[in-house]
C-alpha cells in the first residue's frame, strides 16, 4: 500500500479520537414509537402475504366441510336422540332444538340444509313427524316391561325365535330395571357365532317332570363321536326337525395349498452344429479341429514376466505349495531376531 496513504489513514485516526463524542440514550417514548411502527411493519407485510380466508374455529365450522365433518354433526345428532329415547324423553324436536342440545349451532346453512332435506330423513334411526320434527326410531316399540314381555310371546307363539340384547337396550328406556324385574320369565342364549345374548320367553307351562329312568337313558347315550351334521341326519330320518341357527356366520376363507417349489434344472447349452466346422477346442493345451491337433498352445506366453521368473529362481522362492513358502517365512524371521539379538548383545561388550 502507498506509505502516504497509510499516513493520512493514521492521522485521521487520531483526530477521530481527540475530537470527544455524547451518545444521546433514546427515551421510553422513542422505544414505544419504535415498537409501534414494527408492529404496523408485521401487521402489513402479514396481510399482505395471507390473501386467503383465515382458518379459525368458528369460520371452520361455518364452511361448507368436507363430507366427514357433515357426517360427524349427524352421527352425534343420532347419538344424543338415542340417548334422550334411553332416557324416557319421547317428545319430538325440531332441527335448531336438537342442534341446540348438541352445542352445534354454529353449523352452516348449506349443512342445515343437508340435515333437514337428505339426511334426517334418509337416516334409519331418525323417525320425522308430519309437523317437521324429529324423534328416535327404535328397532321395536317397546315403553316398559310389560311390552318387552309381551313381544316375547308374541316371538314365541310365531316361532320367530328370540331378540337381541343389544335391540332391547336400544328400544326400551331404563332397560336395565326391566330386566332385572323378568330375571324369571326370560332365557339368557349366547349366539356361538358372534357370542350376542338374545333373549327368549320362558315359557314355564311347556316344562314337566320326567322319570328318572328317562333321564338315566339319556345321560347314557355318548353322542363324543358324532358331530352336529350326524345327529341333524339322524334326527331328520326319525322325522324330528331340528333348530337350525339362522343368525350371521362367519365367512369360511378357503386355505390356500402350498405348490411345491421345482427345483430348476438347468439345461445343458447344445452345441452349435451348423457351426462345427469354425469351432474351436483347446485341451491339454493343444488347439484342437475335428479332433485333429492344429498346434500347440504354451502354457506361458508372458516375455516380459521372464526376468522376474529367473530372478524368482535364484534367489530360490519359487514354492510348490504355500506350506513350503509359510515354513521359509518363519525361517527368515528366526535369523532376523537372532541377528538382531546378536548386535544388541555386542554393542553391549564394547561398552
Amino acid at each position: 500500500m502507498d506509505p502516504a496513504l497509510l499516513r493520512e489513514r493514521e492521522a485521521f485516526k487520531k483526530k477521530a479520537l481527540a475530537t470527544p463524542s455524547i451518545e444521546k440514550k433514546k427515551t421510553s417514548k422513542d422505544d414505544s414509537q419504535f415498537k409501534d411502527d414494527s408492529k404496523k411493519s408485521k401487521s402489513k407485510s402479514s396481510s399482505s402475504v395471507s390473501a386467503g380466508p383465515k382458518l379459525d374455529a368458528s369460520n371452520y365450522k361455518t364452511m361448507t366441510g368436507s363430507s366427514s365433518y357433515r357426517f360427524g354433526v349427524l352421527a352425534r345428532i343420532v347419538r344424543h336422540m338415542r340417548a334422550r329415547h334411553q332416557e324416557g324423553d319421547d317428545h319430538p324436536l325440531t332441527l335448531d332444538e336438537v342442534l341446540d342440545e348438541t352445542n352445534q349451532l354454529d353449523v352452516g346453512n348449506k349443512v342445515k340444509q343437508w340435515l333437514q332435506s337428505e339426511a334426517l330423513q334418509n337416516n334409519p334411526k331418525i323417525e320425522c313427524t308430519p309437523d317437521g320434527k324429529y324423534n328416535f326410531k327404535p328397532v321395536y316399540k317397546i315403553k316398559d316391561k310389560k311390552s318387552l314381555l309381551r313381544l316375547l310371546k308374541q316371538q314365541d307363539l310365531k316361532g320367530l325365535g328370540g331378540i337381541l340384547l343389544e335391540d332391547v337396550q336400544e328400544s326400551l328406556p331404563h332397560c336395565e330395571r326391566a330386566l332385572k324385574s323378568l330375571a324369571q320369565e326370560i332365557l339368557y342364549i349366547s349366539r356361538p357365532t358372534d357370542k350376542k345374548k338374545i333373549l327368549f320367553y320362558n315359557d314355564k307351562t311347556a316344562t314337566c317332570d320326567v322319570d328318572e329312568e328317562f333321564v338315566k337313558l339319556w345321560r347314557a347315550t355318548a353322542v363324543d363321536a358324532m358331530d352336529d351334521a350326524k345327529i341333524e341326519e339322524y334326527l331328520e330320518k326319525q322325522g324330528i326337525k331340528s333348530m337350525q341357527d339362522h343368525g350371521p356366520r362367519k365367512p369360511v376363507v378357503p386355505k390356500r395349498k402350498k405348490t411345491a417349489q421345482k427345483r430348476r434344472q438347468f439345461k445343458k447349452p447344445r452345441d452349435n452344429e451348423h457351426l462345427a466346422d469354425v469351432l474351436e477346442t483347446y485341451e491339454d493345451n493343444t488347439l484342437t479341429q475335428k479332433g485333429v491337433v492344429l498346434r500347440e498352445v504354451p502354457t506361458h506366453n508372458h516375455p516380459f514376466h521372464d526376468g522376474r521368473i529367473l530372478k524368482k529362481l535364484r534367489l530360490n522362492i519359487i514354492f510348490k505349495a504355500f506350506n513350503e513358502a509359510e515354513n521359509r517365512a518363519e525361517q527368515k524371521r528366526a535369523l532376523e531376531t537372532v541377528e538382531l539379538i546378536q548386535r544388541s548383545t555386542a554393542s553391549d561388550d564394547s561398552e
